[in-house]
């Protein structure tokens, strides 16, 4: 299985699994594909529920637990529990959408909603128990949806666009032949545009395929036999000026005869 297919399969069973996290073994099993370093890479999708996961341990074993937020541009923020004292505290968490599931004594998993293109970062759990310490870290990925759209333009030309989709989206065409550009934005979501021309193929529609981690789309145009192949700029300003021309031609003659009919009439009147 290809790792974008897996990335989709991954959010699927996380949406379908509602606000409940899933058993760390199989968690674990499932992302240990994808991360030699042990560590686990979450995709979310933006405006969703994430839930993140401590290891799972006997509560009565439990001594601390620590979580530690690291997302680009803002401080380390590190919310902790100690189960002696049933005491929590927070060292630079500002953000309200990162919140414990429940009071730390009932439930230890942290939950973000709803996520923010913002939360992209690493999270990780730290545990000290009676049997050793263990953590658990998720190197979490927001992904955006692309808004799609497909138009007909100019020199027998389509123009697909993905927009402000996190990672950038793939684009296809039948038939073949397109020329592709990326446009960057500071939120870190992407851009695609993509270009077909079928001057060469003799198609009476193009097809638009737009690949995803959070889906795919594809979108047809039919083509317009009558749309104008010339974008010649110097082509359509002589056009511009031919028809203006005109214009002053006609109204000149207009004006010159006009002239002459009133000065005949004035010297019939004499």
């Amino acid at each position: 299985m290809s790792a974008s297919r897996l990335l989709i399969s991954i959010i699927i069973m996380v949406s379908a699994s509602g606000s409940s996290c899933m058993d760390g073994k199989q968690m674990t099993q499932i992302y240990s594909k994808m991360s030699a370093e042990g560590n686990i890479s979450q995709p979310v999708l933006m405006d969703t529920n994430a839930m993140l996961c401590c290891p799972p341990i006997e509560f009565r074993n439990l001594i601390v637990i620590v979580w530690e937020i690291i997302i680009r541009g803002q401080p380390s923020c590190t919310k902790a529990y100690r189960k002696e004292t049933n005491e929590t505290k927070e060292t630079n968490c500002t953000d309200e959408r990162i919140t414990w599931v429940s009071t730390p004594d009932q439930n230890l998993d942290l939950q973000i909603y709803p996520v923010a293109i913002t939360h992209d970062g690493y999270y990780r759990c730290i545990m000290a128990t009676t049997d050793g310490s263990f953590h658990r870290g998720y190197h979490l990925q927001v992904l955006v949806t692309p808004e799609v759209t497909l138009f007909q333009s100019r020199n027998r030309t389509a123009v697909c666009k993905a927009v402000a989709g996190k990672p950038a989206a793939q684009i296809s065409w039948i038939p073949e032949g397109f020329a592709t550009k990326h446009e960057y934005w500071g939120n870190g979501t992407v851009t695609v545009e993509s270009m077909c021309h079928w001057g060469g193929h003799n198609a009476s529609t193009v097809t638009c395929h737009v690949s995803h981690l959070t889906g795919n789309k594809s979108l047809y145009i039919k083509l317009n036999s009558g749309l104008r192949t010339s974008g010649s700029p110097a082509l359509d300003l002589l056009i511009i000026l031919y028809v203006k021309l005109s214009l002053f031609v006609v109204i000149l003659v207009t004006t010159g005869f006009v002239f002459f009919q009133r000065i005949n009439y004035v010297r019939k009147s004499l």
